[in-house]
């Protein structure tokens, strides 16, 4: 399939690593211009060149906190100084720290909003006017499937993956005549840094080996494994690309068939 892709432009935010990385991989391959940022810049560099090397294409990085409002700005514009457009934006961040409602106090609630939310909020701000001006555009917000289950012990992430899905839904109806689409996409059990973290923590809550927590998730899911990066950044680049041209609003989940909630 043709993802209609050649020329266009795509930022992703938090792409020097994980699920970022490997959806900007995947869309260099496709024949995007990929601009990536990220606060750090030993793993922004590297991921540059891993991207450059995949992909054959000259691929841009960007030192950028999606938590500060300028820095936002400036990774939209680098963006569209490169190459005079941004047709894609993909937005990532971080996931807030795991645990119950009663360990977060008004500053890890605040800082979670910022992170997972409000960053969303200035990066499409951003990015909609160059969009609009164009007459399409596509937007891929990275969630988690706790927008359809909530998942135990990680209370900010369901609260704000939610939010962002909410606001998803909201974008796809206020801008679908604009030609944008807007959709989110939430990884289950993807093998990720982030998710090695989440089991390890877990195994230390219950007294359990790493292995048996990975167990106890593989036994919930119907493929059987975890997922693999370049698998979930396969249906990131078809929501991001235009030969997409008719779903939006949507929140597809890349989980094996874990979530069975309807």
């Amino acid at each position: 399939m043709d993802m209609q892709l050649n020329g266009k432009t795509v930022l992703v935010t938090a792409g020097s690593k994980g699920l970022g990385k490997a959806s900007a991989i995947e869309f260099a391959r496709e024949g995007a211009n990929v601009v990536i940022a990220s606060r750090s810049v030993e793993h922004l560099e590297a991921a540059k060149r891993e991207i450059e090397a995949a992909s054959g294409r000259e691929a841009v990085a960007v030192a950028a906190d999606v938590n500060k409002t300028d820095d936002v700005a400036r990774a939209v514009r680098a963006a569209v100084d490169w190459t005079g457009r941004l047709d894609v934006l993909v937005t990532n961040a971080g996931g807030p720290p795991g645990g119950g409602f009663e360990q977060f106090d008004d500053n890890a609630w605040e800082a979670a909003f910022r992170q997972n939310l409000m960053s969303v909020v200035r990066l499409v701000r951003e990015s909609l006017p160059h969009m609009k001006k164009q007459g399409a555009g596509r937007i891929v917000n990275l969630t988690s499937v706790s927008v359809k289950q909530p998942i135990a012990d990680l209370i900010l992430s369901n609260v704000f993956r939610a939010g962002v899905y909410a606001l998803t839904k909201s974008l796809s109806a206020e801008y679908g005549k604009d030609g944008i689409l807007v959709n989110t996409v939430g990884p289950g059990r993807i093998e990720t840094d982030r998710i090695v973290e989440l089991d390890r923590l877990a195994a230390d809550r219950r007294g359990w080996t790493e292995e048996q927590v990975r167990e106890q998730f593989m036994a919930q899911i119907p493929l059987g494994r975890y997922g693999t990066p370049e698998e979930f950044a396969k249906t990131v680049v078809y929501l991001g690309s235009f030969a997409n041209t008719y779903v939006t609003g949507q929140a597809v989940l890349v989980d094996g068939g874990m979530v069975r909630a309807l």
